[in-house]
């Protein structure tokens, strides 16, 4: 059935950075609105960010298309270009290949949800412009090196 049950839809929490990294996103949640029905071409995800927390590190994508809309709170938009806030009903996106490293902040009060979505190319390299960090996917698999190809960690499936 095409329409999702949002209850039973698969949920992530956190981040699968390597440590320490991941730890301050551990109250970040996002309900896989897309893995929910199967859809493998594009994610869509129902993501909810308590104040304090970020969307996820400062990065940027060679060939992934990224898009966001807010629902609910104010966020901060940091990118390249310095900071913008962004509210309900307002949109960011951020072609693939664009070397503007990007994130949103919530430094409200009250918790932000938005929608982000993305392509999900087969290859893709994403560079995280605030640390010595680039993530590395294939065919579904991810992995981390540093920006001269060191290994971070070992390899995990994508989308679990």
């Amino acid at each position: 059935m095409p329409k999702v049950d949002i209850s039973k839809a698969p949920v992530s929490r956190g981040a699968d950075y390597p440590s320490p990294l991941q730890e301050e996103f551990a109250d970040r949640t996002r309900i896989r609105l897309g893995d929910a029905v199967g859809i493998t071409g594009f994610g869509l995800n129902l993501t909810t960010l308590p104040p304090g927390c970020r969307s996820s590190l400062r990065h940027w994508h060679e060939v992934e298309d990224e898009m966001v809309y807010v629902l609910s709170g104010t966020l901060t938009l940091i990118d390249d270009d310095g900071e913008t806030e962004i509210g309900p009903g307002e949109a960011a996106g951020f072609p693939g290949g664009a070397a503007n490293a990007h994130h949103f902040v919530n430094r409200g009060t009250e918790e932000a949800v938005l929608l982000e979505i993305g392509t999900r190319p087969d290859q893709d390299q994403c560079h995280y412009s605030d640390h010595d960090l680039v993530a590395h996917d294939r065919d579904g698999t991810t992995w981390f090196t540093t920006r001269n190809g060191t290994p971070v960690t070992a390899s995990k499936k994508r989308f679990e």
